[in-house]
């Protein structure tokens, strides 16, 4: 490739790896032309599979800041740019390398964390997006429905429930509450946040 050629294809995947919330690095030697369009295809919509060189991806992804694919640039390789749905796109690649071992996983990265094939493996497993807030919706909805019921519940009802907790504090006296020493919980803490065209046409090993 002539050096323009070359600084155009670096500066395309370095893009993509900005773009892209996760990459995955595979080698696919002795696929054929028509299992990679296979691949594509099951990936489609959530991650798009191009052939790269190794030497233009190995400056790229520097160029992007991107290391965890250090040490994996050989073989005829090709990525798996995320732009959808990371958990979708991993299960498309690991069910795809269990019917065509010549798939190889060997590195990926999400949001700059890099992931080891074990732990993409672990990513494929997990439950989609979609699947997730459709639990949580239902969860949420549960609850919105036990608050309406109270709501709706008549005054008096509410009021001799009020009437009868206010005589049981009375009765008891007031509750002191624990000293953090004997909870063994610090006063500040908190609980824990929950959270088919190739870039570069060839593939081969340079």
């Amino acid at each position: 490739m002539a050096n323009a050629e070359k600084t155009a294809a670096i500066a395309e995947i370095a893009d993509k790896f900005r773009e892209s919330g996760a990459a995955v690095l595979t080698e696919y030697r002795g696929l054929t032309v028509k299992q990679l369009s296979e691949l594509r295809s099951s990936l489609r919509g959530h991650a798009t599979y191009a052939v790269v060189k190794n030497t233009l991806t190995e400056i790229a992804a520097k160029e992007a800041g991107i290391t965890a694919f250090d040490g994996h640039h050989q073989g005829p390789s090709a990525i798996a740019f995320v732009t959808g749905d990371a958990v979708e796109a991993a299960k498309g690649l690991r069910d795809f390398a269990k019917a065509h071992p010549l798939l190889v996983i060997k590195a990926g990265v999400l949001d700059g964390k890099a992931l080891s094939p074990e732990e993409i493996t672990k990513l494929a497993d997990l439950e989609s997006r979609e699947v997730l807030l459709a639990k949580l919706a239902g969860a949420m909805k549960g609850s919105l429905n036990k608050a309406a019921y109270l709501f709706a519940a008549p005054l008096a009802q509410t009021a001799r429930v009020v009437d009868a907790l206010r005589q049981k504090v009375e009765a008891e006296g007031p509750v002191a509450a624990a000293p953090a020493a004997e909870t063994g919980e610090s006063a500040d803490a908190a609980p824990a946040a929950e959270a088919s065209t190739d870039v570069a046409e060839g593939g081969d090993e340079s």
